[in-house]
């Protein structure tokens, strides 16, 4: 821009610059715009120099990022300037400040139009630069016709008819009838013999753009292509201006050759063998140099060369050619071009002549699993799952074992999904397919899914050589001082199944192998306890005659989950307890689990029915595998199906056989089918629905009801504690109405109750009472609310509506309008949590009873901390991460005031019940906490949050928290949610207990997070 000679405007520019603060900025812009406003109404005899010197600084306001909203008709005037300053003025602004369905640009076509097919070069490429930066339908319409004639014409000057052709690809982006393939794949061909190189590339970029959608009208251009290239290759008539480090037109040479891939072949042998020859010289002539530019000028035109090369399907003595060229890219020191070579080594496997050379480079592809930069590992990993196979299995698997221990938290999911499917499809014998399993499960607990340990049970079930052999693993395990949850599972399972077999060896009695058992039992969650109970009732079946004092142990664990507040733990504790008393019969009752049904693997199924490419699709498929139960609920939210998965079931891939006639009932997990009566298999059901929140636990079933409308963008601006809207945690009667239904106890403090724990009472008045059972998973979440009418009159025009904040996608199925007398709906939804965010989901419900209408927005706790799950860490693993994250914004440090002082074990248990597990004895200071967790949301994925507290032993009112994680968004929210806890502690996070005839179980009978919560 030339903007020489105005003063006001280098005047303006100055005083911008020299601005203290965004404030002054802001108010000596408006200053500017105000100025500039009332000359462009009140005074209409602005000189052209005048009108130029004020639209100029419109432009520059609107690049500072202000808006600009008047002004246009003068810039746009500007282009029908007779001088050239006033007309680069016109056409500059007007395609920065408008789009292409502004309402002016109509007023500009025809004095474009007549800058294009006039004779002034400069306004020419004035006119076909504007053309091009705004394109939209109207212009290709009106100019495309000039825009062509352009192209085509030979008096023209090659920088036009450049300007043209880019201009013409733009119009065709917005429009593809502009072209007429008709009668322009001919002239195509002709553009393509031009010998201006710069006009060519223009030409060249259109034609990618054309063959893209419909190669066949242009295979005239094909054997054109190889001529370009071959003048290219031996560097014929190629300007000193066009040579790029020694290489002519590298960016030429890349068009083309992305253009000659649109043709699915060559059947002309010459031409064949001409591109052949050129291809072969790119290939001898590229080697690495220290000039980096050059590099990548070089490489870039490689790689496009090997794309075309596996494209043509070409000969193997070429392919081999390629495959040892990507070998020595695999071993170079520049991260960019190791890449490259592993990315492009993948696409090669696909070619069956060659995966024997490729498997010559498996120590080099392993080796690059230990590379400082994650996606070199993400790709050497994708590279390692596609050529697996029989032969290399073995090797393969051990190595991403071993990988696997060192390997960060962002690469375990990837790397245990891969190594258990390869395990499966290719293990030599299922033992070692068994010891892989367990060792994942021992080494990546966390970052296993269910399915893993399903398919394991499912080949010791049908395998009776391997399940003596399987128990003795198992039992191996249980040895460990720590281990993971999962591997509880999986070992308790067998064991109960299968430990009988173990009786003679040394440390494997029932009472031996009962008590390694039970000592997991204080540290599993809910969702394992009913695994273990159905350990303890075959532990019992396989010790007849019964060991009086092993009974007495397991009769008093089933009667002391008797009265649990989990309906699954409860419901077996009950029949375990009376199916034991029946003595010899029990053996009848729970003999072994028949085998499976013979089908494949769901993992494997589906890992042949869609192609990965990269580790991240692979963990997302993974996830999307085990959650692709249907349903029949209505989806409203436009982002996801009509028939939509509830994200909170699971897809098994062990298939049970059910009680009814048929034995092919999919989508049930080894959880559901613990239990067998009378010599049939029983289904429990690994979901089942929640306590009946009105004291009956044999209630009414769930009514099915008509599918509630959720606002999928309702924003409720809320933080965790509701303090922006004072109304969300209070009943609000409809019409303030003097006699309003008044909630039962305190509503905030059921609130915090609810986001310590998984079940309880959210909202409870003399009509009726509202609780929640919640099941959550990684960035899934399963919630189903009771509605129980307590009275002996129906409840009417009941309405429920949620209204979600943006980072969740919520579903929810409504309720009938009227609830019977002493009835109970069960209504679930269904979450998914798609960044971090503290803003909490609201429910706005409302019923009518007699002539009360009440109305009651009710805080629902899909808080931050559902979606963390806890995991230890060790020094070795700690370290290294909490030092990579190295400062703002990924590492965020404040000192914290107005703390209610605790004692440092009653801060850990907070931490602990807020799911961010304290790791001691890495901080070697006795008054600080060390904390880590995972947390999961769709656009983060699994992510490792650390924590560190350091207190003040003289001032337990102050303390410094600092907190690190890969996202700066999380990091800032659960900085500030760990705050909010630490600064606003409940008093009491215990449901009041509703004085009717159904009172809750007392603390002492629920769950550990229950009577944790109430202690806080």
């Amino acid at each position: 821009m030339a903007l020489s000679g105005m003063r006001g405007l280098s005047v303006f520019i100055s005083d911008i610059r020299n601005c203290q603060n965004k404030e002054l900025e802001r108010l000596r812009v408006d200053k500017e715009l105000g100025n500039i406003r009332t000359r462009f109404k009140n005074e209409k005899g602005l000189t052209p120099y005048e009108k130029k010197k004020y639209v100029w600084k419109m432009l520059y306001i609107f690049m500072l990022g202000y808006d600009v909203d008047f002004g246009h008709m003068e810039a746009v005037s500007l282009i029908s300037a007779p001088k050239y300053p006033e007309k680069q003025v016109g056409y500059i602004v007007t395609s920065s400040l408008l789009n292409e369905n502004h309402d002016f640009l109509r007023l500009a076509i025809n004095t474009v139009r007549n800058d294009i097919i006039g004779r002034n070069e400069t306004f020419q490429c004035l006119a076909l630069t504007m053309v091009g930066n705004i394109g939209g339908r109207e212009f290709s319409e009106s100019l495309a016709p000039d825009v062509q004639k352009l192209l085509i014409s030979s008096s023209c000057r090659p920088l036009v008819r450049k300007k043209a052709a880019l201009c013409l690809l733009r119009l065709y982006r917005k429009n593809p009838d502009v072209v007429n393939v008709d009668g322009w794949a001919d002239r195509m061909a002709q553009l393509l013999d031009e010998r201006d190189l710069g006009v060519l590339t223009s030409c060249m970029s259109l034609l990618v753009a054309l063959v893209s959608t419909n190669y066949e009208a242009y295979w005239s251009c094909l054997p054109k292509c190889v001529k370009v290239l071959e003048r290219l290759a031996r560097n014929q008539d190629i300007p000193q201006e066009y040579t790029y480090y020694g290489i002519p037109s590298p960016w030429l040479q890349v068009k083309t050759m992305r253009a000659l891939q649109y043709f699915p072949s060559i059947e002309d042998p010459s031409t064949r063998r001409s591109l052949f020859d050129v291809l072969q010289r790119i290939l001898m002539g590229t080697d690495v140099v220290k000039n980096v530019n050059k590099n990548n000028a070089s490489h870039a035109v490689l790689f496009e060369a090997l794309a075309l090369v596996m494209h043509l399907d070409a000969e193997k003595e070429m392919m081999s050619q390629c495959v040892a060229l990507l070998g020595k890219f695999i071993a170079v020191r520049e991260p960019n071009i190791r890449y490259l070579g592993l990315e492009n080594m993948t696409r090669m496997f696909m070619i069956t002549d060659v995966q024997d050379i490729i498997k010559r480079h498996q120590a080099q592809i392993i080796t690059s699993l230990k590379d400082p930069d994650i996606s070199i590992r993400r790709r050497a990993l994708d590279l390692l799952y596609s050529m697996c196979d029989v032969s290399n299995a073995k090797d393969i698997v051990e190595e991403l074992l071993q990988y696997l221990s060192t390997a960060e938290f962002a690469m375990r999911e990837e790397l245990s999904l891969k190594a258990a499917i390869l395990a499966e499809k290719f293990a030599p014998d299922l033992s070692w397919y068994v010891d892989v399993i367990l060792q994942l499960i021992d080494k990546a607990g966390e970052f296993i899914s269910d399915d893993i340990w399903f398919r394991v049970v499912q080949f010791v079930t049908n395998n009776e050589d391997l399940q003596p052999y399987a128990a003795a693993k198992a039992r191996e395990y249980l040895d460990k001082p720590a281990i993971h949850e999962t591997m509880v599972k999986v070992s308790a399972y067998i064991l109960g199944e299968f430990g009988h077999l173990l009786v003679r060896q040394p440390g494997c009695s029932p009472k031996e192998i009962f008590n390694i058992i039970h000592e997991k039992l204080p540290t599993v969650s809910t969702s394992t306890i009913p695994i273990l109970l159905s350990t303890y009732a075959k532990i019992l079946m396989h010790t007849q005659p019964a060991d009086p004092e092993l009974q007495n142990q397991i009769w008093s664990i089933f009667k002391k989950y008797e009265s649990c507040i989990e309906v699954e733990i409860q419901q077996r504790a009950v029949e375990y307890f009376a199916l034991s008393r029946k003595g010899a019969a029990l053996v009848d009752i729970l003999s072994e689990m028949p085998k499976f049904p013979e089908r494949q693997s769901a993992l494997i199924r589906k890992a042949e029915d869609t192609e990965v490419d990269t580790a991240e699709q692979s963990a997302i498929k993974l996830r999307s595998q085990q959650l692709s139960q249907t349903s029949n609920a209505l989806v409203v939210t436009e982002e996801r199906p009509a028939n939509g998965t509830p994200p909170f079931s699971q897809l098994s891939l062990v298939k049970m056989p059910s009680s009814s006639t048929s034995s092919n009932v999919d989508n049930n997990s080894i959880d559901q089918s613990l239990s067998k009566e009378n010599g049939t298999l029983r289904k429990v059901d690994s979901h089942p629905p929640p306590a009946d929140l009105l004291g009956d636990i044999l209630g009414p079933l769930a009514i099915e009801g008509p599918r509630s409308i959720v606002h999928p963008h309702a924003n409720t601006n809320l933080g965790p504690e509701g303090e922006a809207v004072k109304s969300i945690s209070a009943i609000i009667p409809a019409g303030e109405q003097a006699d309003s239904v008044q909630p039962i106890g305190n509503i905030a403090e059921k609130f915090h109750s609810l986001c310590l724990k998984d079940s309880g009472v959210l909202y409870e008045d003399p009509y009726i009472q509202i609780g929640i059972k919640a099941e959550w998973r990684a960035h899934y979440g399963g919630l189903v609310l009771f509605l129980g009418n307590k009275s002996t009159s129906p409840l009417v025009s009941v309405q429920a509506l949620i209204l979600p904040p943006t980072h969740l996608k919520m579903e929810l199925s409504l309720v009938p309008e009227t609830i019977p007398p002493r009835a109970q709906v069960q209504c679930p939804l269904e979450i998914i949590n798609l960044h971090p965010s503290r803003d909490v989901a609201v429910l706005d419900f409302s019923y009518k009873f007699d002539n009360n209408m009440v109305n009651a927005k009710l805080r629902l706790p899909a808080v931050l901390n559902k979606f963390l799950q806890p995991i230890p860490v060790s020094a070795e693993e700690f370290f290294p991460q909490w030092r990579s994250l190295d400062g703002p914004p990924l590492k965020l440090q404040e000192v914290v005031r107005g703390v209610r002082p605790l004692p440092l074990f009653e801060m850990a248990n907070l931490f602990n019940n807020y799911r961010l597990t304290v790791c001691p004895g890495l901080d070697p200071n006795p008054n600080n906490l060390v904390a880590s967790t995972t947390f999961y949301s769709e656009s983060t994925r699994a992510m490792l949050c650390l924590m560190r507290i350091e207190t003040d032993p003289a001032d337990r009112t102050q303390l410094r928290m600092t907190v690190a994680s890969g996202d700066p968004t999380l990091t800032f929210e659960l900085k500030e949610f760990v705050k909010e806890q630490l600064v606003s502690i409940p008093t009491a996070t215990h449901t009041h207990t509703p004085t009717h005839e159904h009172p809750k179980p007392p603390i002492s009978q629920q769950d550990p997070g229950a009577m944790l919560a109430a202690l806080l």
